[in-house]
């Protein structure tokens, strides 16, 4: 059977499983002299599941072996941790400050990735996959992107490093195949780069929250005195970037009027069958929230019995060795024969919880990845809800500057002549209209191609949440079954082996 990973430190919580009860199995010298070898062989049981037990979707063994195969696959492995020192100018840290690089290695058969029997490797610190992250989030929305793990600074100062640096290895690990299951984000330029340009990982100006907070405040106050007006090129990107802080600050005002419904803005969301499924999906969080839940509840119950029933076991064993060293009479040396079986019994019946209990974190697992889903979903249809108010924003500026228009092209007509100041206000506030026109129409745009990516998501949400919950089920109660008929088959020996109480009874 294979070595399950029962703990992982993702952005989501996970299902946990502990061993003491191994430990104290592997190094009990006690066992040895009471117990025979045999009685362990005979608790190992196969799993009835025969998918992966990695904890992502990954592509088949044989896809992976044979470089000719027509399916692509695209698989990556996080290993070989290395601490390392950043030694930044005017830093205030002396020596630098300490980082860990991992190294990642691919391999595929995509075109994109140079074609079938590629393997590469690259080292990246966590601060690349945060860089990625923010790409992926910027020119993927409206998709569910899969959300990285987190910084994870308090849990590093809690815990041991080495574990620390584990469990982040192990979730980096989980993360990227997560991108690499995605039918566009795995064709994507930023993961391609990442995965095989080496060195350090270009950083975008678009990525720079510091430096475009910064160019923000420098813009602003031109804005304001209507020096600098909208840029078509920007208006499809979201405003919270902090690259224009005017458009930060009448989106925020946008979207008070919009909860107030004091004036109903220009344009709003209209798809019945959208909002519809977007109000599924907030309740089936909810359900999925409190499944899981029930699942540690279940695994924890699991662990507690096979820890329970091991214990009994050792108790048996300690009981039988004494009473060996005591025995005087035939009766005591049939006495402790039964205790033996009955040590044996209870220490083949704490192996198989075990190992159910690993099937079961395995199988249940899926709830908690789906958890992560639900996050994803969450960031992709908030970006539907900014580029609409984006737009909404963008309709009302044009709106108030063609009253403004209208208003001075009025009192100008009035005057013989015309005024040589208004229709030269009026020629400014035309060109202003004709810009943010022309960003409205890219916002538009952009908010189209995010309301057509919702949809394929949803759609493609649907096909992997049904083909994942049958596995899912099917290997849960598969492995229920398997491992109870195997622990009844304990049972019944052991009763089968001590009937004469029951003969001598009656």
């Amino acid at each position: 059977m294979e070595s399950l990973a029962l703990d992982d430190s993702s952005s989501g919580p996970s299902l946990t499983s502990a061993s003491s009860f191994t430990d104290r199995q592997s190094s009990g010298s006690q066992f040895n002299s009471i117990l025979e070898p045999p009685s362990y062989a005979e608790a190992v049981f196969t799993s009835f599941d025969t998918s992966s037990s990695n904890g992502h979707r990954s592509p088949k063994l044989s896809s992976i072996l044979d470089p000719c195969s027509h399916s692509d696959f695209l698989k990556m492995w996080v290993s070989d941790p290395q601490k390392e020192q950043e030694l930044a100018p005017n830093s205030l840290v002396p020596g630098g400050t300490a980082y860990y690089t991992y190294l990642i290695t691919t391999r595929t058969n995509m075109p994109e990735y140079g074609g079938p029997g590629s393997e590469f490797s690259v080292r990246r610190r966590f601060k690349d996959v945060v860089t990625l992250s923010d790409r992926l989030s910027e020119s993927y929305r409206g998709f569910f992107v899969p959300v990285r793990p987190d910084k994870g600074t308090v849990d590093s100062q809690v815990m041991q490093m080495g574990q620390f640096v584990e469990q982040r290895k192990s979730a980096l690990e989980k993360y990227l195949n997560k991108l690499a299951s995605h039918p566009v984000i795995r064709k994507s330029e930023e993961l391609r780069v990442f995965l095989v340009v080496k060195g350090k990982l270009p950083l975008a100006k678009s990525v720079d929250v510091a430096s475009r907070m910064l160019d923000g405040a420098v813009r602003l106050p031109k804005q304001l005195m209507g020096e600098v007006s909208t840029d078509a090129r920007e208006a499809w990107q979201p405003a919270r970037g902090g690259r224009d802080l005017l458009r930060m600050l009448k989106e925020l005002k946008q979207s008070v009027a919009n909860d107030w419904g004091r004036v109903k803005p220009l344009l709003v969301e209209e798809d019945k069958e959208f909002l519809e499924r977007k109000d599924w999906v907030v309740e089936f969080e909810h359900h999925l929230s409190s499944i899981s839940q029930q699942a540690e509840t279940l695994v924890k119950a699991q662990q507690d019995m096979g820890e329970t029933i091991g214990e009994l076991g050792l108790t048996f064993v300690k009981l039988t060795k004494f009473e060996t060293e005591e025995a005087m009479f035939d009766s005591q040396r049939v006495r402790v024969a039964d205790m033996k079986n009955v040590a044996t019994a209870a220490v083949k019946a704490s192996r198989l919880y075990r190992e159910l209990n690993g099937q079961t974190v395995k199988h249940l697992d899926t709830l908690h990845e789906y958890l992560g889903v639900m996050l994803a979903a969450n960031c992709a249809f908030s970006d539907r809800s900014s580029a609409l108010l984006t737009v909404q924003t963008l309709l009302s500026d044009l709106a108030s500057l063609q009253s403004r228009i209208e208003k001075l092209e009025a009192a100008s007509s009035k005057i013989f002549g015309g005024d040589r100041s208004r229709m030269r206000k009026i020629e400014e506030l035309k060109e202003a209209a004709r810009v943010t026109e022309d960003a409205k129409s890219c916002a538009v745009r952009e908010y189209e191609r995010i309301k057509e990516n919702n949809r394929d998501e949803l759609e493609r949400f649907d096909r992997e949440r049904h083909n994942d919950f049958t596995d899912m089920l099917k290997g849960f109660v598969l492995n229920q079954a398997g491992y109870a008929e195997k622990m009844a088959a304990v049972w019944e020996n052991l009763a089968e082996e001590t009937n004469r109480y029951a003969r001598n009874g009656s």
